[in-house]
């Protein structure tokens, strides 16, 4: 008989977690990151986009400050409600002002894309996010890939022909260890030091919890080959990629 399981730590929804990784932009390795994500980006005026798994909206920003502020909308999507804040903080700044261009959506993507009707977006966006789309099948009792290949699913049936899908997944066993030595040099140029160090210490620690629930199968750390075969599964064509973030992410770009 399959295992019942325990209801599992889930620190996403979290206010704590969310704002523990509001404080990534602030490292290095994040900064290599976002810039390598930039670069694959090419938001034109008047596109529609979706920033999956949007946390405090740094890439938000970015496909804004590349469009020249001309982009017609971005649905900024998450599952912890504090970003919501960060999002509303974050249209403040922003020049021209975008209004009502930029809005949050607070939801689970495990779940799909369902409130949005096919072909809605030109782009989608996502940093280190779809890879903890979640499902625990009862009668298997275990985790599996269904929630994964549902949203990639998703994301295909929301883009339009042509649409991009550039985003960012953890390698298999990422080294938490190397983006913390890495960002151990930016303690000396950052602001608030002891809260950039407070911060590295709570991203390293929730890193733990998730290469944990990844090797229970939960959070899809895979090897590049695997992602290619299930965005080709998903309906997307040509597929690339490369290594960035010290080496423990996969950037990829896509098409539908």
């Amino acid at each position: 008989m399959p295992a019942t399981l325990v209801t599992p730590t889930n620190y996403w929804p979290d206010t704590a977690c969310a704002k523990a990784f509001w404080g990534q932009h602030e490292l290095p390795a994040y900064h290599e990151l976002l810039a390598d994500t930039a670069q694959w980006l090419d938001p034109q005026p008047r596109d529609r986009w979706l920033d999956l798994g949007c946390g405090c909206g740094e890439l938000t920003r970015t496909l804004w400050e590349k469009s020249g502020g001309r982009i017609s909308e971005i649905a900024s999507l998450d599952c912890a409600a504090t970003n919501e804040q960060a999002i509303a903080k974050l249209r403040l700044s922003l020049r021209p002002a975008p209004g009502d261009r930029i809005r949050f959506v607070h939801a689970d993507f495990s779940n799909g894309l369902s409130s949005w009707e096919d072909e809605r977006f030109d782009g989608i966006v996502s940093g280190l996010a779809i890879q903890y789309a979640e499902c625990y099948s009862e009668e298997l009792g275990q985790w599996t890939m269904s929630a994964y290949d549902h949203l990639l699913c998703e994301v295909h049936r929301v883009l339009r022909v042509g649409g991009r899908f550039v985003f960012s997944v953890n390698v298999p066993e990422p080294a938490w260890a190397k983006v913390g030595l890495r960002s151990l040099s930016g303690v000396f140029r950052a602001p608030r030091p002891a809260r950039y160090l407070k911060n590295m210490l709570r991203m390293y620690r929730y890193g733990r919890w998730l290469t944990h629930e990844a090797r229970r199968g939960r959070f899809h750390y895979l090897p590049v080959e695997q992602v290619v075969d299930h965005l080709h599964g998903a309906g997307f064509t040509d597929v690339q990629h490369r290594l960035t973030y010290c080496r423990q992410a996969i950037l990829v770009r896509c098409r539908k």
